[in-house]
């Protein structure tokens, strides 16, 4: 009995020897897991590099936006090259506006200044809207003057423009909580009955890309940047609220050849993805864009924003038990599909324009049917346009994005239809 009492309490000895053991290797031996301490960062710093005293990993990943690479799949990419090269059907159907001269693919945030300085599309006209999503000083701009920036000359503007989308556009310096720099997001998300301040942190993990990644115009007047979202996020339903002339908005400009009123599509990806799969099931952008990473034990949110095939693993995988080859096939076969019909669309509408161009010079053509020809090719082109500006190639949406590009090319043969029917003609 009693050498079962000690046998017991040697086996406890032992277990309570091995814990302290461990114990003591993890205290004194071992590099414990980095911690993440929250800085405070001066109100009104806009400066990155400042941030990245502060977060290092964060900072780290953002840099690598500065890198110019290709797509995986060979769609989008961070180089600077003109779409035009690869779809000429684009000098057609922007001719007599500025994306006509200049239409190049996208870099990183940090060149978000950069470019818009050195575009072929800023003039000596260009207004102060144009800036609203190019810089992390929009806070002090707008706190300053409102809206009332949007007026003032570009060129003016620049002096003010320091450094560009960085950390301050998304988060509060304070208490790094994710925060909404564009005032023009908040109100279209408050028209929508949204308060974005009550909003949980997987949906601020969206509307924080939302807020620049969206189709938007300009008030004729005030040159407000407002988003066209009244009346909801599809093609259709932004249509259908530009039809309504909102604010005397009417055209972003006249085509030479076909005298359409059109409208010119800015990036929505925000829209297109919010009514795709995963929109729906709630993933948000960051999610797949800006996935967790993990560095020496410390977790953190990569801020290199870019193609999640680029990090399979940690961006896809988490969901998708798929192979990386299996899951990058499946991405490229969507966008190569979307392409096929999107390049088609494009194609078709251009010859729209040419044909309602030679039939408006024809002797006793049928004002009206012009007029209708005219505007089934506005809306054809803005359902192509509302695709083609989108960042993701289809992905993001692949059902809608189908979809809208049918329309698009049966409404341009519409088009092409009435404007020779009006004419008596066969172009």
């Amino acid at each position: 009995m009693w050498n079962k009492k000690v046998g017991f309490i040697l086996v406890i000895l032992g277990l309570a020897t091995v814990l302290l053991a461990a114990v003591v290797v993890q205290a004194f031996v071992l590099k414990p897991a980095s911690t993440l301490k929250l800085a405070q960062v001066p109100e009104g710093e806009y400066d990155p590099a400042v941030w990245g005293k502060y977060y290092p990993l964060e900072y780290e990943s953002y840099l690598k936006n500065r890198e110019m690479a290709p797509s995986p799949t060979g769609y989008g990419g961070s180089v600077k090259v003109q779409k035009s090269v690869k779809e000429p059907e684009i000098l057609m159907n922007f001719k007599g506006m500025p994306f006509s001269i200049d239409y190049s693919e996208d870099r990183g945030h940090p060149y978000a200044i950069e470019d818009l300085k050195s575009s072929k599309r800023v003039t000596s006209t260009s207004v102060g809207s144009c800036m609203t999503c190019k810089t992390a000083n929009i806070i002090d701009i707008y706190k300053d003057k409102g809206w009332d920036y949007a007026k003032l000359p570009l060129a003016e503007l620049f002096l003010s423009m320091k450094h560009p989308v960085s950390c301050a556009n998304c988060h509060d310096p304070a208490t790094m909580q994710l925060s909404i720099a564009n005032p023009a997001f908040i109100e279209a998300m408050q028209r929508g009955g949204i308060d974005v301040r009550q909003a949980s942190r997987d949906e601020m993990r969206s509307y924080v890309c939302g807020q620049c990644h969206a189709e938007y115009y300009f008030e004729p007047q005030t040159k407000r940047v407002v988003f066209p979202w009244d009346k909801g996020y599809t093609p259709e339903q932004m249509y259908a609220y530009y039809a309504q002339k909102p604010a005397g908005f009417e055209q972003d400009w006249l085509h030479p050849d076909s005298q359409a009123r059109m409208l010119k599509a800015q990036h929505p990806d925000f829209e297109t993805f919010s009514g795709g799969v995963h929109g729906k099931s709630g993933v948000s952008c960051a999610a797949c864009h800006m996935p967790f990473m993990r560095h020496n034990g410390q977790k953190y949110s990569s801020h290199w924003v870019t193609s999640p095939l680029k990090h399979i693993e940690a961006s896809c995988a988490v969901c998708h038990r798929q192979s990386a080859d299996w899951l990058q096939n499946r991405v490229k076969t969507i966008q190569d599909h979307v392409f096929e019909l999107q390049h088609t669309a494009g194609q078709t509408i251009a010859r729209a324009h040419t044909v309602i161009g030679k039939a408006a010079n024809v002797d006793k053509a049928d004002k009206a049917g012009l007029d209708q020809a005219r505007e089934l090719l506005r809306k054809a082109q803005w359902f192509w346009d509302i695709v083609a500006a989108e960042n993701s190639m289809g992905f993001h949406n692949p059902d809608q994005v189908l979809n809208t590009l049918g329309r698009s090319i049966d409404m341009a043969h519409q088009s092409i239809q009435a404007a020779n029917k009006a004419a008596g003609t066969q172009f």
